[in-house]
């Protein structure tokens, strides 16, 4: 296997595909609300982190979307009344005093907490998480109340951290008649307009799924009705009516959920700007790092990009199409997998098929806290999935280029089918980057062999200068490590503020590049000039 070199080429003439600018985009559960990490989002080191992987869109949506209850109440401590004990009854009025603090600051709204409240808060979201996990295994789900004041900390940390808030709106309040109750949207409309909030919308989450959750079915039909009301009212209130509106959250395109996208395109696919589902990789009973390196696993997603495809462009041809909720599994994530570096294989790969085909946005579930998925942990601390992320935001443009790949070819044997686990895309470099030119490329290499595979670059990449950012879990622990290192130095925070700083390796011009097994790299190539990457 040692032996088998692999050319490389790209397509520098033109793009296949010129992606969303926030392609790479986040997501945070309700359930924050619930489990009281809410108050914490104006963390510093929090908004730091978040702020590395703008310019971003923020969806504030889940499962618990079509919970939520807007409440216009600002008096906090009235509302949460006492504690259930004298740790917890101090806690409670720690956070109302931080929140005082908080007011009297102009601009961006940033606390450092004391190490005892975010010790107290872990507590309490621990006992808290088995409640909301016993209401995800029953899909039997409690109202949630989001106050002004709430909505007011999410926004300020959105806004901190440079993201743009895509706000989901409770699709199961509904009239005798099964139409949607518009009162509460209303007046959350209406608050957040007073305050001048940027925000743009969506209605409900995975509606194909309603009847299991709460017994009563919303058809296309009556969907698609539903979403145009909520433009003529979004039209109604003047700091909203040219906002964006994005649905209809569809869930995994199984028989009912393409039934659902289909008929909902053909009522309401002018209504919204870009179409959004969702994709989870496997459901909780995946227990191994194997698991992650399923290369039929990781190819999924293309047969279900293409029937969401299909449906869009049966009624509304060209129109954008978002993959929301992506995460790698349904329960919230597998406990000691999917925060470990063997979760980012499917990741990056997603970003890469997603981008081939031509999905405008990603949005990873979750940026922070909900089950297992998230990119930073509840201490605050970046995990493999987070440096991945932020390598992808610093070097991955959205112009895609076509790769072409020589030296691959093996000879199947009959009735199996060969799926590369050397997955190779390529992109303009991000112009954000300003240590690299106009015209450079990035290419990103995923190789799931257990043994070193040789690059060679080759046509137009022959003989130029290469960076490479190789990422290699960090420890004893093989894929399950929890930290990363980049070209053999191990990624951390400098301090709250202070991310480390990305270093290249330079390889000279003409090296082979030499994927260790089981790792994932970037490669920028350097004065290339590339006419795709220079407009």
């Amino acid at each position: 296997m040692e032996r088998t070199l692999v050319l490389l080429d790209v397509n520098t003439r033109s793009p296949i595909r010129v992606l969303n600018d926030n392609f790479l985009s986040l997501q945070l559960d309700p359930s924050i609300i619930k489990d009281g990490w809410l108050d914490f989002l104006s963390s510093k080191r929090l908004v730091t982190l978040a702020r590395g992987l703008s310019p971003a869109f923020l969806r504030f949506g889940g499962k618990r979307t079509d919970f939520l209850q807007f409440n216009n109440q600002k008096n906090l401590a009235k509302f949460r009344g006492p504690g259930p004990d004298y740790y917890l009854k101090n806690y409670e009025d720690d956070i109302v005093r931080s929140d005082i603090a908080l007011d009297k600051q102009n601009g961006c709204k940033l606390a450092n907490h004391p190490d005892i409240m975010l010790e107290l808060q872990r507590e309490k979201a621990a006992s808290t998480q088995l409640v909301l996990l016993k209401e995800q295994l029953s899909n039997i789900y409690s109202n949630i109340t989001i106050t002004a004041r709430s909505l007011d900390k999410l926004y300020n940390f959105a806004d901190c951290a440079g993201l743009h808030l895509i706000l989901g709106l409770n699709a199961l309040h509904r009239n005798p008649d099964n139409s949607w109750n518009t009162s509460s949207t209303l007046s959350l409309l209406k608050y957040s307009a007073s305050k001048k909030y940027n925000i743009s919308w969506e209605l409900g989450n995975e509606p194909n799924a309603y009847r299991s959750m709460v017994g009563r079915a919303v058809n296309s039909t009556q969907l698609a009705q539903d979403y145009t009301m909520l433009r003529t009212l979004l039209q109604s209130v003047r700091y909203y009516h040219r906002a964006h509106l994005y649905g209809p959250n569809a869930g995994r395109p199984r028989k009912n959920a393409v039934l659902l996208l289909d008929g909902f395109m053909k009522n309401a696919g002018s209504v919204v700007d870009a179409v959004t589902w969702q994709h989870y990789y496997m459901d909780g009973r995946v227990r191994t790092v194997e698991d992650f390196l399923k290369t039929r696993l990781l190819d999924t997603l293309t047969e279900q990009i293409s029937k969401v495809t299909k449906a869009v462009n049966t009624h509304t041809p060209g129109k954008k199409v978002w993959l929301g909720g992506l995460g790698p599994a349904w329960a919230g994530g597998i406990s000691n997998l999917s925060d470990t570096y063997a979760a980012g294989f499917l990741w990056v790969n997603t970003l890469g098929m997603a981008a081939v085909q031509g999905i405008d946005v990603v949005m990873r579930h979750s940026f922070f806290d909900y089950g297992y998925t998230h990119l930073v942990d509840q201490h605050f601390n970046p995990l493999p999935d987070y440096w991945f992320s932020l390598v992808f935001k610093r070097l991955v443009g959205p112009r895609v280029l076509a790769v072409r790949v020589a030296g691959l070819q093996r000879k199947p044997q009959p009735g199996r089918v060969i799926r590369d686990k050397l997955r190779i895309y390529a992109h303009c470099t991000s112009y954000y980057n300003h240590n690299y030119m106009r015209g450079s490329i990035t290419i990103y290499i995923i190789n799931l062999h257990r043994s070193r595979k040789k690059i060679k670059l080759a046509g137009t990449l022959r003989n130029k200068t290469v960076h490479q950012y190789l990422l290699q879990p960090y420890g004893a622990d093989g894929l399950r490590a929890r930290y990363v290192q980049l070209n053999g130095e191990k990624l951390l925070m400098v301090d709250n503020e202070t991310f480390p700083e990305l270093k290249p390796k330079t390889l000279r011009a003409g090296r082979t590049i030499a994927m260790p097994p089981m790792t994932i790299g970037f490669y920028v190539i350097k004065n290339i000039n590339a006419y795709a990457c220079r407009r």
